[in-house]
């Protein structure tokens, strides 16, 4: 005879298989992702040949690092200075690479940061501009050293 006790426990456990099968898609699809190449973050400059032969007529000067401490217990890392165009002709947009070090040598954060802009009207020629380069994100390992400047962008307008 048949009871209803061992009946149930006769049947398949639909739950623990529905269970085991979410978990083995989220592996899979973590798996999945994280194989999947990635955006270098090399940001290598990208001058075309015109723009390299015009860096020579750009020159940087009166740069200076200040860091200050913010309201937030972080420390607001700025880079000011002033670029002048020797060229004749006019900017309209200048970008830099700006590579900051650990005591090691070894990079802790690269970013591209723009200088001139075509909202601020570019830089004409024998015209200087001043600039300014906020960092608010530094690795605490940075060696408190003015960081590599690289032109990495230059558009005519």
């Amino acid at each position: 005879m048949i009871t209803a006790a061992s009946k149930k426990s006769k049947e398949f456990p639909t739950g623990i298989v529905v269970a085991l099968a979410v978990i083995l898609l989220a592996g899979g699809g973590g798996a999945w992702y994280l194989n999947q190449p990635r955006p270098s973050t090399n940001q290598a400059p990208i001058l075309t040949p015109e723009a390299k032969a015009y860096v020579k007529h750009l020159k940087l000067s009166v740069v200076e690092l200040k860091a200050t401490d913010s309201a937030m217990a972080k420390s607001l890392i700025e880079i000011t200075g002033n670029i002048t165009n020797n060229g004749d002709r006019r900017l309209k947009l200048i970008e830099l690479n700006c590579v900051f070090y650990d005591p090691y040598g070894q990079v802790v954060l690269r970013e591209r940061v723009p200088i001139v802009r075509p909202r601020t009207g570019g830089l004409a020629p024998a015209q200087t501009k001043p600039f300014r380069m906020p960092f608010d994100n530094m690795a605490a390992s940075w060696n408190q050293a003015m960081p590599q400047l690289i032109i990495a962008q230059i558009q005519f307008e």
